[in-house]
């Protein structure tokens, strides 16, 4: 690099010990307010820094990138998915793309098991009732607020990578039998330590699932994967709970079917038009959406936070980055 401290530009605010570092080590422009970048603030951002340090809110696009300076080499995005960024544009103009793999497995699974849970439980519903102060409750009734059993029901999970596989750890043991569809099946003695059953067909596994959850990336080739033809294809009994990416769903089709009684319900963390959330999937009840939270752990964005800062010193060091984005990955 031309400069001792290289000027890294930082999107969001992001945990305080990983802002401290960040200023030890290079020229860091923080986002203080946390106010997200306007499209001309990335613009400008691009023009200017050594390494830009966005979010999977900050797109990244084309006509970003088409602006960017001489001097930047590499996006260190803060988040596993990169479907905000234009890989093919960066990888034409030399500009390497990482990300933090790994370090929100856990944290993303224990959230998928809770909207499991959640949803055929109604827990939002009785929170609700009770903190609204309402006189329905009269105490506890043999038919009041009646859910549905999960133990014994048929998961089926759709995207068997780590979280994917973190989710069906979680379900088995409550006792919920695992299915899963995959772009390849994972290795013997995986599928064995979660009894789990491989399904080629998404369509023919949807048709036969209790609850699907939604654990694949947002790419051109899952856009709208749960297509409104294949959610009909599930049972009217059935429940969705996604965590992954918004995009992943026909939002409005899935908002249609539950209004419709054509599906049980849905635990939703991902909306397809972010922030922006369908005020059908809002109001009605048998829906718990939560604000993208699935990953907000201290300990999480930390791990982030100290995964983009390895990428960035391996990168100035004049190594590859430990999580550089290949083509292949996709």
């Amino acid at each position: 690099m031309a400069t001792e401290r290289p000027l890294v530009i930082v999107t969001r605010k992001l945990p305080d010990v990983v802002e401290t570092r960040l200023r030890e080590l290079f020229d860091a422009r923080l986002n203080l307010e946390d106010r997200p970048f306007t499209r001309d603030e990335l613009i400008a951002a691009v023009k200017e820094a050594h390494v830009l340090v966005p979010t999977v809110t900050d797109r990244i696009d084309r006509a970003v990138l088409s602006q960017a300076g001489p001097d930047l080499k590499l996006i260190a995005q803060f988040g596993t998915g990169v479907d905000n960024v234009d890989l093919d544009t960066a990888r034409n103009r030399a500009i390497i793309v990482t990300n933090t793999p790994g370090v929100l497995t856990e944290d993303t699974a224990d959230m998928t098991m809770a909207l499991i849970l959640a949803v055929p439980r109604r827990l939002t519903e009785g929170a609700a009732l009770l903190k609204s102060g309402s006189d329905d409750w009269q105490g506890w009734s043999p038919t009041w607020m009646l859910g549905h059993r999960i133990y014994g029901k048929r998961l089926g999970i759709v995207g068997m990578g780590r979280i994917g596989q973190a989710v069906a750890r979680r379900a088995k043991a409550f006792g919920l039998q695992i299915h899963y569809h995959n772009r390849r099946r994972v290795a013997s003695d995986v599928e064995k330590s979660l009894e789990a059953t491989y399904w080629d067909s998404l369509d023919q596994m949807l048709a036969r699932m209790d609850i699907i959850s939604i654990n694949c990336p947002h790419t051109p080739a899952t856009y709208h994967l749960l297509s409104a033809r294949r959610l009909a294809l599930l049972k009217p009994s059935a429940y969705v709970v996604n965590t992954a990416r918004g995009e992943v769903i026909d939002e409005n089709a899935l908002a249609r079917m539950i209004d419709n009684n054509e599906l049980a319900g849905a635990g939703l963390d991902v909306f397809e038009h972010e922030p922006a959330v369908n005020p059908k999937l809002l109001r009605n009840e048998k829906v718990v959406v939560l604000p993208h939270m699935g990953s907000a752990t201290l300990e999480g964005r930390v791990d982030m936070g100290e995964k983009v800062i390895v990428n960035i010193k391996t990168f100035l060091d004049g190594h590859a980055p430990p999580d550089r984005v290949h083509p292949a990955m996709f």
